[in-house]
């Protein structure tokens, strides 16, 4: 089991190896292609998302999302990570488990999104498969909740492929594109199919 501190420290950086993608901590260096991939998939992510601030893809603004990253890992609140494809080590999509919860709960949310590139090709249920045990296991998650539109096939199928169960439908669930939108309600328990957590390696083994 690798200690908290040792999974997000700031020195070390590791990665969450996967089928095909690894998995590490968003850093400044990574603003130039995270833009260019969410500036070529805005109009293929928009449907599926909020809607966008309007300097949402300066420098500025991500550096401040850095920020607030950081806040939210130190404060056990949420635990984002980029995703990349391990033969290039190009950026394909991102993920987060958010809104974690302890005391007798001890629960999170999952979201992610996927460049429009790179969409289609298994690249994010390897990143949701890869993650789940490091939730389980080492973040002591008993449960991870995902939701999606019930028009959002793909999503729907990432999810049962992963292990998720549909447990129900909530109207107006998120605010997506401006329009509060009701969503499918998922979940995976720690005892669903735990796979053993492979040992992260540093992020300069990764460049």
């Amino acid at each position: 089991m690798w200690p908290l501190s040792t999974l997000f420290a700031p020195d070390v950086l590791p990665t969450i190896e996967g089928e095909r993608v690894y998995l590490r901590v968003p850093q400044m260096k990574d603003f130039p292609v995270w833009c260019d991939v969410r500036a070529a998939s805005r109009a293929f992510l928009t449907p599926w998302e909020p809607i966008w601030p309007a300097d949402d893809l300066t420098r500025g603004a991500f550096r401040r999302r850095l920020r607030r990253y950081a806040r939210d890992m130190m404060a056990d609140e949420a635990y984002p990570l980029f995703v990349f494809r391990r033969s290039d080590h190009q950026l394909v999509g991102g993920l987060t488990l958010s809104n974690v919860r302890r005391g007798v709960c001890q629960a999170a949310s999952l979201g992610y999104w996927m460049g429009a590139d790179f969409a289609g090709q298994g690249y994010m249920k390897a990143a949701v498969t890869a993650v789940l045990p490091v939730a389980h296991e080492v973040l002591h998650l008993h449960r991870v909740e995902a939701a999606c539109m019930p028009g959002n096939q793909p999503s729907i199928r990432l999810l049962e492929g992963c292990g998720f169960m549909r447990e129900g439908y909530s109207r107006q669930y998120l605010c997506i594109n401006g329009v509060w939108e009701d969503h499918l309600v998922f979940a995976r328990l720690r005892q669903d199919a735990i796979r053993p957590v492979r040992r992260p390696r540093e992020a300069s083994a990764a460049q």
